[in-house]
Order: structure tokens, then C-alpha cells, then sequence
């Protein structure tokens, strides 16, 4: 299940590089590490936006040995640690690129949807939050998508249904808030409303991943409401949207059941 939505909640990662200075060196040494630097980080992010994650891994760790100080680099190396599914080294490079730099709004955004992936829900909160009462953050949808997810799973429905409705207020073109919503009204028994947001995130066109999750999601009410051929349809669907991912494995075994 897509939780933080780095997407689909993560921020577009940045391509500007600000790079600190060390005291020790010359001018014309200064701008060599510069550009040494500048150079390695930006062929790190074209790898990573390319989904060549160890390529990036590698040119960004030689960007951070000759800058260790920049926080855009730290932020780069954090999110391809988090595509590996290495949360902890993740976090560890966000929280760096917030002490460099505590005004970074992408990296606490990022923050909270990591702490989301590791199910420490409570972090994320506060982290989103920070976000959701800044008002300079200029996607305030983003931050009340991860803070609902979070307070959903902390138990806390009736909250984490005001933020995802405002979340979609502010952005209803912002798939995941539909998504999460669609999840809470799942769980509270609104089924038809539940089915009418997991559409509207289809309708998006999330990518293959989360329209797997949302017809899946689909045929699981439809089967409460006792429409089973519809149910096979959507769970068809999420098999040729995702056939190796987690919802596409789900959708095939319910298929086995029901026919």
C-alpha cells in the first residue's frame, strides 16, 4: 500500500546544488571541489530520475566526500537510500540535510513520509505538521495527506479525515489523499463513498503501482456488496496494472478464490 505518497509524497528532488566552503583551501581549490562536486551530484540525480538507483547511490556518496556539508547532496543520497528500502540510512541523511539547512521544506516533508514507511507514525505527524502550519509551504496538500495517513493509523479517524478532505480541497487533483480517503471510508463502512475516491484516484492515472492498490481496493468493497463480476473485473485490472507488485499478487490469489 502507497502510505506517504513520496510521492505519493516525496518532493521532485531539486537540481540545484549549494555547496559550502572549507576554510582551509585556496580560491582556485574551492572552485575545483566545486565543480567536482556540482558535477557528481547532478550525473547522481539524472541516474536516480532515470531509476539507475546504484549509479546514483555511487556518484553521490563521491559528491558528499568532497562536499560533506552541502544539504542537497545529503537530500539526493536519502531518497536513493530510500529507494533501496534503507529507511534508517534515509533518515539519517534527511535529518543531516535539516541541520544544514532547518528551513529545507522538501526534506521534512520527505522525513515524514519515510517515518510513515517505518510505521512511526507519531514522527511523521509532527514533521507533516510543522509543514501544514507553515505558511510559506507552497504544497500544503502534500503535508495534510501525510499527516491524515499518519493520524489514521494512530487511530485518530475523525482528524485524519479532516486533513485528507482539506487535503483534496486545496489540490483534488492530489491522488493520494482520494486514495487514503477512500482506505478511512473503507474502514468506517462507507462503501460507496469509499468506491467514488478509489475511482477518482484511477481516474488521476496514478501510475501502475497505485492503480493496482485502487482496483484491488474496489473489489474488495464490491465483494461486501455482493457484486462479485464486477469485483473480477477490477481485480483483472490490477493484475495487468502491477502483475509482480504486491497488489497485482493479491488481486491473482482472490481470483483463484473466487473462480
Amino acid at each position: 500500500m502507497l502510505r506517504f505518497r513520496i510521492v505519493h509524497t516525496c518532493g521532485a528532488l531539486a537540481l540545484a546544488l549549494a555547496l559550502g566552503c572549507a576554510s582551509s583551501q585556496g580560491p582556485e581549490q574551492l572552485e575545483q571541489v566545486e565543480r567536482q562536486a556540482r558535477a557528481k551530484y547532478n550525473m547522481g540525480i539524472d541516474h536516480l530520475q532515470n531509476g539507475r538507483n546504484a549509479a546514483a547511490l555511487g556518484e553521490l556518496l563521491g559528491a558528499l566526500e568532497l562536499n560533506p556539508s552541502d544539504p542537497w547532496i545529503h537530500f539526493g543520497l536519502a531518497e536513493a537510500y530510500r529507494r533501496q528500502g534503507r529507511t534508517q540510512d534515509a533518515v539519517r541523511h534527511l535529518e543531516q540535510t535539516m541541520k544544514l539547512k532547518p528551513d529545507f521544506q522538501s526534506a521534512r516533508l520527505n522525513l515524514s513520509g519515510v517515518y510513515i514507511q517505518m510505521g512511526e507514525y507519531e514522527k511523521a505527524a509532527r514533521h507533516a505538521q510543522v509543514l501544514v502550519e507553515d505558511p510559506t509551504f507552497p504544497t500544503p496538500w502534500r503535508a495534510l495527506t501525510n499527516l491524515g495517513w499518519a493520524q489514521y493509523r494512530m487511530g485518530l479517524r475523525d482528524q485524519a479525515r479532516r486533513n485528507l478532505e482539506l487535503s483534496i480541497q486545496y489540490n483534488d487533483r492530489h491522488w493520494p489523499a482520494h486514495l487514503n480517503l477512500g482506505i478511512l471510508e473503507s474502514a468506517e463502512g462507507r462503501r460507496l463513498e469509499a468506491v467514488s475516491l478509489f475511482q477518482r484516484a484511477l481516474d488521476l492515472e496514478p501510475g501502475p503501482l497505485a492503480e493496482a492498490e485502487a482496483h484491488y481496493r474496489i473489489a474488495e468493497v464490491l465483494i461486501a456488496l455482493g457484486q462479485q463480476e464486477k469485483a473480477v473485473h477490477h481485480l483483472v485490472a490490477a493484475v495487468e496494472s502491477k502483475p509482480n507488485g504486491q497488489w497485482g499478487a493479491k488481486s491473482e490469489e482472490y481470483l483463484k478464490l473466487l473462480r
